[in-house]
């Protein structure tokens, strides 16, 4: 019994070592699409923001070209 424990368990402390190290760089990542997510929601927010501003241009330009009788 000791000759199979002698074997088995450095493969099961290499599996755990090798698990320790897969569970780190899953928390990285965890902690990257975090912060992915953050960005992104800036970004769309921003987006919106910008599209905004572009309606009240076109707006205003639609006013402006009305009251010059641009308008095709």
């Amino acid at each position: 019994m000791s000759e199979v424990t002698d074997l088995v368990l450095p493969l099961l402390q290499q599996i755990q070592s090798r698990l320790s190290r897969i569970e780190e760089r899953f928390e990285r990542v965890q902690d990257d699409m975090h912060l992915i997510k953050v960005r992104m929601t800036a970004l769309e927010e921003n987006m919106a923001g910008l599209n905004r501003r572009m309606d009240r241009l076109d707006a205003r330009v639609e006013r402006i070209e009305n009251r010059l009788d641009l308008v095709e």
